[in-house]
């Protein structure tokens, strides 16, 4: 029976949405924690709202959490320039604390501020209308790319604008890795090439690594954050569904905490 009420209990748990995978024993310990959070995509309010989450979920460990974004913090959500800000500023007061990764999404809109003409046209397609229009920009309008380009320079300011351009590709301690879209199980994180890294297997299968890495991603979006194929996935598709999943990595395994907006709030 106690076996039972074990089980039992687990299920509460996922029901509660604090852990949503049952395979934690082939999940890494992680000491000190860390939360591993979602494609954000320009929602800032659940931005807010997951950052308050994690500062209340840390309240109850003895150490404070790392916190690692998995990238594509742009486009398709309506603020775009708020997230940049909020993250730019939590990364430069805590670089070892607050790790933001590059998604596809932030290396697009570099693409597009280092070949307007060339690369324009493709990123605004995939979502960057709405960042332009965060930092009250109008790709639609006469303006010509490389004017529009040298306008976003300018609203993102230097300091943001480099900052981005230094995003690393993942972020790995001991056996945890982060990267945007994941990384082939035959090579090292170091052998990795940044299109992978960014845009993923593009269709390709995915066999299970074999030097024991366990790798949280974003980018493919899953109807429910967790250990899936070997892979922690964390990106529910915040901009379209409203919510932004986070991986929290403690002693005790692996658990999924949420940011949803309550019920009929305005999404």
């Amino acid at each position: 029976m106690k076996g039972v009420a074990s089980l039992f209990d687990r299920v509460l748990d996922l029901l509660r949405g604090r852990v949503l995978d049952l395979s934690n024993a082939s999940v890494p310990l992680v000491s000190p924690p860390v939360c591993i959070v979602g494609d954000i995509h320009g929602r800032l309010d659940l931005l807010e709202l997951m950052l308050h989450r994690i500062a209340a979920r840390a309240a109850g460990q003895d150490l404070p959490p790392r916190v690692v974004f998995v990238g594509d913090m742009i486009d398709r959500g309506p603020d775009s320039a708020g997230v940049l800000r909020r993250l730019h500023g939590l990364n430069t007061q805590s670089p070892d604390a607050v790790i933001c990764l590059m998604g596809n999404h932030e290396r697009m809109m570099l693409d597009f501020l280092d070949d307007p003409e060339r690369c324009g046209p493709r990123w605004i397609a995939a979502g960057g209308v709405e960042t332009l229009a965060s930092f009250d920009l109008a790709p639609w309008g006469r303006t010509p790319m490389p004017d529009l380009a040298r306008q976003l320079q300018a609203a993102l300011t230097p300091a943001v604008e480099n900052w981005i351009r230094c995003l690393p590709l993942w972020w790995q301690s001991g056996q945890i890795a982060a990267v945007h879209a994941g990384a082939a199980p035959d090579r090292d994180l170091a052998a990795q090439s940044p299109e992978r890294m960014l845009w993923g297997a593009r269709g390709r299968a995915e066999g299970l690594r074999k030097d024991g890495l366990c790798i949280v991603q974003g980018h493919d979006i899953v109807a429910q954050a967790g250990l899936q194929g070997g892979r922690i996935m964390v990106d529910t598709g915040a901009w379209r569904h409203g919510v932004l999943s986070g991986a929290w990595l403690d002693g005790a395994g692996l658990s999924i905490i949420q940011a949803r907006l309550p019920e009929g709030a305005p999404d």
